[in-house]
């Protein structure tokens, strides 16, 4: 019987040697081989998230809006797509990972961000489940932002400026 470590030096070779060859057998063989390791291991399943790619739109700013707004419809937070789009490009000019590190927020300590320009404490209250906790993501920072100017005015579409 072999130690451990020779084992493990054993294994990790054999796993490499699949892995360089580009066969993928690498992955096949853990099992096989009984690699013990937590890389080995199946992640536990995370609950669905919500993306435009999950819900079927493409990862696009058009996507982006038309996943939020399938979302929005299940939840009942009012807005429109024009409402949106034109708050997206004032606020953001349609990057996701536009961050503002010169307004009052961000001399706060807490900068906006993301396609709707939203802070942390703001994304985490209007969260809407479902979708992911990542401010960044486009669908979750659109919805939050949503869910936040429904609260505040009622829907999106009454937001003509910064909110």
């Amino acid at each position: 019987m072999l130690g451990n470590g020779l084992r493990r030096a054993r294994t990790a070779r054999l796993v490499r040697t699949l892995a360089i060859s580009g066969t993928g057998a690498g992955v096949l063989a853990l099992p096989l081989i009984g690699a013990g390791c937590a890389s080995a291991a199946t992640p536990a399943t995370a609950p669905a998230v919500k993306t435009a790619v999950t819900i079927g739109y493409p990862n696009t700013l058009d996507g982006w809006i038309r996943a939020s707004l399938a979302v929005m419809a299940q939840k009942h937070i009012p807005g429109t797509y024009n409402g949106i789009y034109r708050n997206v490009i004032r606020e953001s000019s349609g990057n996701p990972r536009a961050i503002n590190l010169w307004d009052s927020n961000a001399r706060a300590g807490i900068p906006s961000k993301g396609l709707l320009q939203v802070i942390q404490p703001t994304f985490t209250t209007y969260h809407v489940n479902g979708t992911s906790w990542d401010i960044y993501d486009p669908v979750a920072n659109i919805t939050a932002a949503c869910n936040y100017a429904a609260h505040r005015y009622g829907t999106i579409d009454n937001v003509h400026g910064a909110y």
